[in-house]
């Protein structure tokens, strides 16, 4: 083979690959530029450069039967789709009078609410059921329901906002009818997102995720396009009353995969937070020994006792019987209440089942020091009649 000829091998090969590469950049809804290069009776074929080709519906450059371009003019249009390599396309129409713009601007959000294709639109204000917002001039309503995938409670938060949406409904005429959705947007780009997490979701799976929602139960962990749960159980080893007293909306957190309901059984996701967490138990078990004291805070009362929480994660129960010092009770909150600072001892520990018992009764014994020295300062006392008649009585002392 020649040089001539490695040269035009070479050459068509980077011409097909700029093709190739012009192709995959550009998608359905992307507005592209180029330059009419014929017009047929139904058709007109647009140069969109890089060999790129797109069509257009002759329609589409009409105006009450006039062609509006000619061969040769530079259009702007967007692309609807692609047929066997060539770009479905359509345009709008740049007019000179106010009337005719108008007429564009119905033309786009007709060809848009049609294609599907997302316009944009500035959040104006809150209305009765949703937001105003106004699309190139015209107003539209997009319902409360279709402004993000969640429930918002404050509407108020979108306005002056700049937002896409699809067009679910358009009724041209001096009092369009403009109806718009950014829940639909929102749910395509999860669903795409979705399909990307689902790759790398499985059981023991450790995924990032940020905070969307609570529940008294839990929280909701947006894992990208899929929500788990985080149940208040698995917060940590620490007990939570509930979920926003550790977690707050838009927290980054890093999650474990506990287990995946399929979806054809409604799928649900279970996280943890606990299970990337140290266990504080095995630590505590090295220097809480049967008689030691601790310190504590009580965290919960019941009918048969107190649970102290004597270090982060780790909760001791003191018996309702180990509560009243030989003090009959019949609840604990006739002596205790929850976030009470006390001292206490321990009665036992059981590793495996992870129970810790204890007493708040005061310690009884004293030390062999400790009572010499209340001897010693114990107050002389002269006797009982029974003492003085026990000494006077003759021989019963001696041997």
């Amino acid at each position: 083979m020649s040089d001539e000829e490695d040269f035009a091998a070479l050459f068509e090969a980077s011409e097909r690959a700029s093709v190739a590469r012009g192709r995959a950049r550009s998608q359905v809804g992307d507005e592209v530029s180029g330059r009419i290069v014929s017009i047929g009776r139904d058709t007109v074929f647009v140069d969109l450069g890089g060999k790129a080709e797109g069509s257009l519906d002759r329609g589409q450059v009409e105006h009450e039967g006039e062609l509006q371009v000619k061969v040769g003019d530079e259009i702007t249009a967007r692309i609807a789709g692609n047929e066997g390599g060539v770009f479905t396309l359509r345009m709008k129409i740049a007019r000179r009078t106010r009337g005719r713009e108008a007429t564009d601007v119905e033309t786009e959000l007709s060809t848009a609410a049609t294609l599907g294709l997302p316009v944009e639109g500035l959040v104006t204000e809150v209305v009765k059921g949703g937001l105003s917002v106004m699309v190139s001039g015209i107003r539209g309503f997009c319902p409360a329901s279709q402004i993000d995938t969640r429930f918002v409670e404050k509407l108020d938060m979108f306005v002056g906002q700049r937002l896409s949406f699809r067009v679910t409904k358009f009724e041209p005429g001096r009092h369009a009818n403009l109806v718009l959705s950014r829940r639909a947007l929102l749910e395509e780009e999860r669903a795409a997102l979705a399909a990307k997490t689902r790759e790398q979701l499985k059981v023991g799976a450790v995924l990032r995720g940020t905070v969307v929602g609570f529940k008294p139960f839990g929280a909701f962990v947006d894992l990208g396009g899929l929500e788990g749960m985080l149940h208040v159980s698995e917060l940590g080893f620490t007990r939570v009353a509930k979920p926003e007293d550790v977690l707050h909306i838009g927290q980054d957190v890093e999650v474990a995969v506990l287990s995946i309901t399929p979806a054809d059984k409604g799928e649900r996701i279970a996280l943890s937070l606990k299970a990337l967490a140290t266990d504080p138990w095995p630590e505590a078990v090295e220097r809480l020994t049967p008689g030691s004291r601790v310190s504590g805070t009580i965290t919960r009362l019941q009918n048969f006792g107190a649970f102290v929480e004597v270090a982060p994660g780790v909760e001791g129960l003191a018996h309702v019987s180990e509560l009243g010092a030989e003090k009959r009770i019949s609840h604990p909150r006739e002596v205790v209440s929850v976030g009470q600072k006390v001292e206490a001892t321990v009665l036992s520990v059981d590793p495996e089942r992870r129970r810790l018992a204890l007493t708040l009764a005061p310690q009884e014994e004293a030390s062999a020091e400790d009572t010499a020295q209340g001897l010693e300062n114990a107050p002389i006392r002269l006797g009982t009649l029974g003492d003085i008649a026990k000494i006077r009585r003759p021989g019963l002392h001696e041997s």
